[in-house]
């Protein structure tokens, strides 16, 4: 039986009232999603799935949340086939669309949920778009490509009533929560500081804006182009923008922290219960300070950089944090406490986070991955807790979850004990996107009469996280809400 059979019937069968004479029989009723109303789908159907951004990391998200057949995938969008060769022809029964748009208005009503796994800049227009619709959403991280988009997307997701959740699948890994396990317990106690650290960016970075332009490659037209450019400001392709490297341009990507971040912030973030951030500061790698060119530095991401942020006591941690992020390969030292020999973080030491307790280290690396914990008493513990049955599927049974999740409805306990859904990944993501407003900050210049410029981001940049607002230098304020390209936008 091909897709499109499978499809059919299952479009039938969620649209009859009564599924066949053994359930009438057996005195139970499938009630179908017309009858019960947008946002709930019977638990015995099987989703429509779309999936728009569907090379690389897409490919894992839409393919993962397909289950082996447990879900229908109706629909891909992209605008290079040939990046997304394979989803293409493993679901080859799918309709395929280049404008997520067109899709919308075409098969809008015959789909139930969305992964979002395009470039950054394309995140928040088209999960909007599709929420504003009923869909539910899995979206890639970083949820956003700016703390605006990220505070009205949590928002959304109550006012449209969608099953959320965000690309960030070391938050449903048995390391993260061991590491919440031993914390709950009091084994490390209060924690006063955090060290999070990547060896990203692997692409290029502190490097001037390409001005030359190349042909497109032979998988995409100019309308394509232009559909990937989406709501960024327009510029010719270029092999440093796609299909890889557009992380490290502001239009695009968010650079080291939007890609790694999310990742090895999120368990510091969930183990220690954190809002808001209060203040935050950087520095970066002089090669982006001495290369300062207005042409291009509001365009370029910088080789690496190091990031303090501060957040007040919770509810889990009765004690203010000092964070620190450092990317670009610098990484702290060992703490007295670690062995010469440990690595700090993941094996290798080249991504990781430390969380300094007042009993002892918590650490940690990406994902959440080879938590151990050292104490002041000697004693080392590592990882002991059991996976879950959806642990053991592919990356954590995160998309798993989330299908689920849209099954079971908005108010579910499948919804709610999701580990990303937005209410946690937009704060996440608004902290993550904090650092990078003072990284962008930092290149600000300013006029300052007869002699020359100043840069006056080179500062502590003091945050109000209730309304999304530095409070002592305007400039960098401009970071907090970009404006879209015509024809894109949050409509909100």
């Amino acid at each position: 039986m091909n897709n499109n059979q499978s499809n059919n019937k299952s479009g039938n069968s969620r649209r009859t009232f009564i599924r066949n004479s053994a359930a009438a029989a057996a005195g139970f009723y499938i009630i179908p999603r017309h009858v019960m109303g947008r946002g709930f789908i019977a638990p015995s159907d099987k989703l429509n799935l779309a999936g728009i951004g569907v090379g690389g990391k897409g490919n894992s998200d839409i393919n993962n949340a397909w289950n082996n057949g447990s879900e229908n995938v109706v629909a891909l969008c992209d605008v290079d086939w040939g990046y997304a060769k394979a989803p293409a022809q493993k679901f080859a029964d799918a309709k395929k669309y280049n404008d997520y748009r067109k899709m919308f208005d075409e098969m809008g009503k015959s789909i139930d949920a969305v992964t979002i796994s395009t470039p950054d800049h394309m995140h928040a227009p088209i999960a909007m778009a599709a929420m504003q619709l009923g869909k539910h959403v899995y979206v890639q991280k970083p949820l956003t490509h700016d703390i605006y988009e990220a505070r009205m997307l949590t928002e959304a997701a109550h006012k449209y009533k969608v099953v959320t959740q965000m690309g960030n699948q070391g938050a449903s890994s048995d390391g993260s929560s061991q590491l919440v396990e031993w914390f709950d317990k009091g084994i490390i106690g209060k924690v006063d500081t955090a060290y999070i650290w990547t060896n990203r960016p692997v692409w290029p970075q502190g490097i001037p804006f390409p001005t030359e332009t190349p042909a497109l490659p032979s998988t995409m037209t100019k309308e394509d182009w232009d559909l990937w450019i989406g709501s960024a400001p327009y510029f010719d392709y270029n092999p440093l923008f796609h299909p890889f490297k557009w992380r490290g341009w502001w239009p695009f990507g968010t650079g080291a922290l939007g890609d790694m971040g999310c990742h090895l912030i999120d368990p510091a973030f969930r183990v220690l219960g954190l809002g808001y951030p209060t203040e935050v500061e950087c520095s970066v790698g002089q090669v982006f300070v001495r290369d300062w060119n207005p042409e291009y530095i509001p365009n370029g991401c910088p080789p690496s950089s190091h990031v303090q942020l501060k957040f007040p006591a919770s509810k889990k941690n009765p004690s203010e944090l000092k964070m620190v992020w450092s990317d670009g390969g610098i990484r702290p030292f060992h703490p007295d406490l670690i062995p010469a020999d440990d690595f700090i973080g993941e094996p290798g030491s080249a991504n990781g986070g430390m969380l300094i307790g007042e009993k002892g280290i918590m650490t940690f690396g990406t994902y959440g991955m080879a938590p151990q914990v050292y104490l002041k008493d000697g004693t080392k513990l590592t990882q002991t807790n059991t996976k879950t049955e959806l642990q053991k599927m592919p990356e954590s049974g995160h998309q798993v979850a989330w299908t689920r999740a849209c099954k079971a409805g908005f108010e579910s306990k499948e919804h709610k004990s999701l580990t990303s859904s937005f209410d946690y990944s937009g704060p996440l993501t608004e902290t993550v996107l904090m650092g990078n407003l003072a990284i962008r900050s930092y290149g600000v210049r300013v006029k300052e009469g007869n002699n020359g410029y100043a840069n006056p981001g080179r500062k502590k940049l003091l945050w109000d996280g209730k309304n999304m607002k530095i409070t002592n230098f305007d400039d960098a304020n401009q970071f907090v809400k970009r404006t879209y390209r015509d024809g894109y936008s949050l409509g909100v």
